[in-house]
C-alpha cells in the first residue's frame, strides 16, 4: 500500500470540530474533541477513497499543507494531515483454505457484491486497522 497525507481543515463548530479536505470535495467529518475529530477525518478519508478506486475516479495528490489556500469564509481552528493507505499493484497469491470456510467467504462477498479477492482485502484491512486501535 502506498501512503499520502491528505491536508484536512478544523474548524470550530458548537458541538465540537468539523473538518473538511481542500483535495477531496465532499470528503468531510466531525468530531466532540480535536482528537475525535482528527480520528474520525482518517475514517472518511479511507472510505472516501475507497468510493473513488471504486468507481475509478482518478486519485487527486495531496496538496502540501503550506500550500493550501486560506479560504475568507472559513475561521480555521487547525489544520492537520490525514494518513491514507492507497492500495498498491496488485499480487496473485496461492493460499489454502478450509473449503467450509472458503464457501462462507464466497457466499458473503456475493451478498456484498464483491468478489472473493476483494471481500478477503477488505477483511484484511478491517483487521489491521481493528489491532492498530488496541
Amino acid at each position: 500500500m502506498a501512503t499520502r497525507y491528505y491536508p484536512a481543515i478544523l474548524e470550530r463548530v458548537p458541538d465540537g470540530y468539523s473538518v473538511y479536505f481542500p483535495d477531496l470535495d465532499g470528503c468531510v467529518s466531525h468530531g466532540a474533541t480535536t482528537e475525535d475529530a482528527a480520528r474520525e477525518a482518517e475514517q472518511a478519508l479511507a472510505l472516501h477513497l475507497r468510493g473513488m478506486i471504486e468507481d475509478g475516479e482518478a486519485i487527486p495528490d495531496p496538496t502540501p499543507l503550506e500550500s493550501v489556500e486560506r479560504d475568507p469564509e472559513v475561521e480555521e481552528f487547525a489544520r492537520i494531515l490525514v494518513r491514507a493507505e492507497l492500495p498498491g499493484r496488485a499480487v496473485r497469491l496461492n493460499i489454502s483454505l478450509e473449503e467450509g470456510l472458503l464457501a462462507a467467504i464466497d457466499a458473503a462477498a456475493s451478498q456484498q457484491g464483491k468478489n472473493r479477492s476483494g471481500f478477503l482485502a477488505d477483511a484484511a484491512r478491517a483487521a489491521i486497522r481493528e489491532s492498530r486501535a488496541a
